[in-house]
Order: C-alpha cells, then structure tokens, then sequence
C-alpha cells in the first residue's frame, strides 16, 4: 500500500524523536565503533587530489564527520534529528545542515563523496528512488557515494521505534543503478565474521561522468577469485573483503555500523 504524505510525515518524525530522545545514549554506544573499512571505501575510488568535499548523510553525533575532517577534507554534515546536528557541530567543528531525508535541499554538484553510513535504510522504499536522485545531483560529476544498510527481504516498517526498509541485495542494487549510478563494489560487515553474522551490506557507486580530466570516470575494483576485492590501501580491518551475494535478512542492533 503507497504511503500518503500524512504517513510519511510520521515517519519522519517518529523515526527522529526516538534518535533526539536517546541522543546521548546513542552516543555512548557508538562513539568506539571502528568504520575506517567504510570511509576508505568511499575515498579510495574519488578521483582526483584531495582534500575532497564529502557529504556526511545521517551524521549523527558526528564521530564520522570528524574523521573526515582529521583527515583534512572538507566535511559537511547532515541529519534530521536536532540533537544530533547539534552535537556534531560542536564534536567537529564542520558545517551541518538540520534537513530531514525527506525533504532535502542539497547544492546541485557540490560533492566528492556522499558517505550514507547506516543512514539511508530509514527512507521509505516508495521515496528511495526521488532521494537517490537528490544524491546523485548533488555530486559533482564521476563523484561517489557510499551506503551501508541492513539488508534484508524487501520488507519494511517499524522497529525498536524507528522505521525501516530492509531490502534484497538484488532489489537495492536495482532501485540504485535505476538512479543513475554505476556500482564499483560490494561488501558485508562487520569484516573477519561468517556471513550469517553480517547483517550490514556496503555499497560503493559513482555518478559517471567527466571528473579530474580523464573521459570517463573508472570503477576502483579489481576481479581476483569468486568476488571483487577493494583496491587500493585497505583500512586494516578490511583485509580479506570479498564481494558475493547476501543472505537474507539479519536482525540489527544499532543505526551506526
């Protein structure tokens, strides 16, 4: 059944009061949580010379958002929840914006990188397609984005107070490329663990087009085996990362992976 815009509304803010009433304790949950794997993932296939200017979709307190930063790019954050924009503002020091996923207004080809850490899972399957569209504006053209999200059967609603869409890996891959991105790679986390203990799929695409003077954006993966491995450096915990299709869904703990 389509959602109507009353539901949608709702969600929204149901979804955001459970982050902004356990903000706190949010934090302290997830401030220790290592995601280098991820934030190599999206920098390694930008190209060009840094620093680069990354989007922090869904930034939470801003733990994120200051890696980025440390690291000497330009960060600008970016969640719907008040106190965590707050909080990432005074965490690290970068601009963020208070906008809800639903009704972005984001700057038409100012990105490098979107980085949707554990973010874009609480969109509505129905709107996905629109706000994958709004991402894939706001890159600048051969520009990247990252997502990392419960994978699941294509179902979708409430859950420990917040909602949720939990796709096949299938169905995600579609619903992106039908976007307009080109996927570069695939990966399951957390890393070293067997697959029925990987609940997150990682995602990594490029909006094509001109980018550093070369005629066409490249793909950063290399083929070696039964998958597709990440090139370049790896974080340390990423060793070993293979691409192959998901299992079913796996139940999640917390937003932050």
């Amino acid at each position: 059944m389509r959602l109507r815009p009353a539901d949608l509304k709702k969600i929204s803010a149901l979804t955001l009061e459970h982050y902004d009433q356990g903000a706190e304790e949010f934090w302290h949950g997830t401030r220790a949580h290592d995601v280098s794997q991820n934030i190599a993932a999206l920098l390694q296939p930008i190209e060009g010379a840094p620093p680069f200017t990354i989007l922090d979709l869904g930034c939470g307190p801003g733990r994120d958002l200051k890696a980025f930063a440390d690291l000497g790019h330009v960060a600008v954050g970016l969640d719907g929840a008040a106190s965590f924009a707050a909080m990432a503002r005074s965490y690290s020091g970068c601009e963020v914006w208070h906008q809800d996923f639903l009704e972005l207004a984001l700057p038409p080809g100012r990105f490098d990188g979107v980085f949707a850490n554990a973010s874009l899972f609480h969109v509505p399957g129905q709107e996905l397609p629109r706000v994958l569209r709004e991402l894939h504006a706001t890159l600048k053209p051969g520009g990247v984005l990252f997502s990392s999200n419960p994978h699941g059967t294509n179902q979708e609603g409430w859950n420990c107070g917040r909602y949720g869409a939990y796709h096949e890996p299938e169905t995600w891959r579609r619903t992106v490329s039908a976007a307009g991105f080109v996927e570069l790679a695939h990966y399951y986390r957390p890393p070293g663990l067997p697959r029925a203990q990987q609940p997150w799929l990682a995602t990594v695409w490029r909006r094509p087009g001109l980018a550093c003077g070369r005629s066409q954006a490249t793909p950063f993966c290399s083929t070696s085996g039964r998958g597709v491995s990440i090139g370049g450096p790896r974080a340390p915990e990423a060793s070993g990362a293979t691409l192959e299709r998901a299992p079913g869904w796996r139940n999640w703990q917390t937003r932050a992976t």
